[in-house]
């Protein structure tokens, strides 16, 4: 009786232990959430600060606008570079002088052959200073042929000179928006609408939660496995999800080793769905054996 009791009390053991882990899996067991990247979003230009389009705890992404500075001034001188561009366009496109000289040229041309064909009919009937002025005149056309191609040439140049400045005009607008450099949650806004800002005055500090990083300590003996890379599972004890698991990687492995307790530092990079984990939370990590 004895004997079965202690069999069955065996039994039971065996059937309630914990799965083993698969070989090669390693266990972190304390790792702190930590903010991967943090931006403070600075004024490009010096202006009043026109609009605030967000709120402290307002989730935003990137390339969303944040604030506006004052860019009355600066649209109107992209109006103006814009008409500036046209200008130069319709002058570029102009090759009236050049058609002209060369009907001319042909003109010229032809009254000099007919001056010439006059001469070896009846010599003497034009005289050697008209057939000079002829050709001078011939000579001129062609001249101006060169000045109006030259003149088209350099309409070519302003015309691109022009579209460079708009390009600069339209810069210079944008350049008064301020946008979200990432995707995050803006949790500080330090000017407001109406105060005056310089290049470089931070306006909003944003966080990023969409990626954090946990950070812990992983024991010496396990450098020799190629651990960068590998695939990790944070569990984080929620409000009412005790155990929720997130996935990751491991992007770093410090490569100097504390000789107090022959530990090294190890970082894994964490999809944050849902925004759901926060900096500054405790978190127990699984290395993944290799695949």
């Amino acid at each position: 009786m004895a004997q079965s009791a202690f069999v069955l009390i065996l039994a039971a053991a065996v059937a309630g232990a914990a799965p083993e882990k698969p070989a090669g899996t390693i266990e972190v067991p304390s790792m702190l959430i930590k903010l991967v990247e943090q931006v403070d979003v600075p004024a490009r230009e010096a202006g009043v600060l026109a609009a605030l389009h967000v709120r402290e705890g307002q989730i935003v992404k990137e390339g969303s606008p944040v604030a506006q500075i004052e860019d009355t001034e600066a649209r109107t001188a992209e109006e103006r570079a814009k008409i500036e561009v046209e200008v130069a366009r319709t002058n570029a496109k102009n090759n009236i002088n050049i058609r002209f000289a060369r009907k001319s040229a042909e003109v010229a041309k032809a009254e000099l052959r007919r001056s010439a064909e006059s001469n070896e009919k009846y010599p003497k009937s034009i005289s050697d200073s008209e057939m000079d002025r002829l050709r001078l005149v011939v000579e001129k056309v062609g001249l101006e042929i060169e000045q109006a191609e030259h003149e088209c040439s350099i309409a070519a140049f302003t015309q691109q000179i022009k579209e460079n400045e708009l390009k600069a005009a339209q810069q210079k607008v944008e350049r008064q928006k301020i946008a979200a450099p990432l995707t995050g949650v803006v949790v500080q806004i330090t000017r407001h609408r109406g105060e005056w800002v310089k290049p470089g005055d931070t306006v909003v500090r944003i966080l990023r939660l969409d990626r954090l990083r946990a950070e812990g300590f992983l024991r010496a003996q396990y450098l020799g496995r190629a651990l960068e890379g590998r695939p990790v599972k944070l569990a984080v004890d929620l409000p009412g999800a005790p155990g929720a698991e997130f996935p990751g990687k491991i992007v770093f492995l410090d490569p100097e080793i504390d000789p107090v307790n022959a530990q090294v530092r190890i970082w894994a990079e964490v999809e944050n769905e849902g925004l759901r984990l926060r900096p500054g939370m405790r978190a127990k990590m699984t290395v993944e054996p290799p695949r």
